[in-house]
């Protein structure tokens, strides 16, 4: 069964020749709000991780993928965190670099291959992940998913001279 390979984009490992798409990413202040990053990431660290990459997710507890279409055009990544093998779950995270590329179905498909690698593969019980309230877009994708909201942390990211509620969604396969 062939779990990374949709109809328009795939899910692929992180490569040496990743390094300007990630550290544009990890340095681009207008999401920093979505990935919790406070501080900049030099190209040395972003280097010893990505020469890190390769270990497994049951040793780093975390695997991020690439977003590739068929071009082999990198558009963004997606992300397993907090994986806990011994209660079958983990975090999921999503980013579409490129605004102009955002609400095309890129996400939905990317999420979709990434649900069915979590049960092919890894054998995940259930998933989860945390999305800002105002963040409807993301709201609706995940939904539309299978994951259900189960709790509202108030007051829970300070973002602009605000605080900001957020949303946890969980989805039980």
């Amino acid at each position: 069964m062939v779990t990374l390979k949709g109809k328009h984009i795939y899910l692929r490992a992180l490569e040496p020749e990743d390094l300007d798409f990630i550290y544009a990413i990890e340095n681009d202040e207008s999401i920093w709000e979505v990935s919790s990053t406070q501080t900049p990431y030099s190209r040395f660290l972003i280097q010893q991780y990505l020469d890190n990459a390769h270990k497994d997710i049951y040793e780093v507890k975390q695997l991020r993928l690439v977003i590739s279409n068929y071009s082999n055009i990198a558009l963004g990544m997606i992300d397993l965190f907090d994986f806990d093998f011994k209660n079958s779950r983990a975090g999921v995270g999503i980013l579409i670099k490129e605004t102009s590329e955002r609400q095309k179905g890129i996400g939905n498909e990317a999420l979709a291959l990434l649900i069915e690698y979590c049960k092919a593969h890894l054998n995940l019980h259930q998933l989860y992940c945390n999305i800002s309230q105002s963040n409807q877009a993301s709201l609706n994708l995940f939904a539309k998913h299978g994951f259900q909201t189960i709790g509202l942390k108030k007051d829970w990211n300070y973002v602009d001279g605000s605080y900001k509620n957020e949303y946890l969604l969980q989805r039980i396969n």
